[in-house]
């Protein structure tokens, strides 16, 4: 499991300079698209590469940019913090 604030701070490539970002998780969308036979239905890999795109706050610059991260089952943005000597639930 990833657990990602929702907001934080970074270096803008645009304008050169720290400023804080907002993260959104797209899945990308996979299909089939112009196959003309069935794929197979085996995998070797179980879980997608996540992809968060990256947008500044800062009113003047509003740049975006695509950031991925490691194989993950699980992406939990902005959740509670995990504690030392907590017990989490399901």
């Amino acid at each position: 499991m990833v657990n990602i604030p929702k907001t934080c701070w970074t270096l803008c490539r645009k304008c050169d300079k720290n400023q804080p970002i907002k993260w959104h998780s797209d899945r990308k969308q996979s299909g089939c698209g112009g196959q003309t036979k069935p794929l197979s239905g085996k995998k070797a890999k179980i879980t997608k590469k996540t992809v968060l795109r990256l947008e500044y706050i800062e009113p003047n610059c509003r740049s975006k940019r695509m950031l991925v991260i490691k194989r993950c089952k699980h992406l939990e943005l902005g959740g509670n913090k995990k504690r030392e000597g907590q017990v989490i639930h399901f």
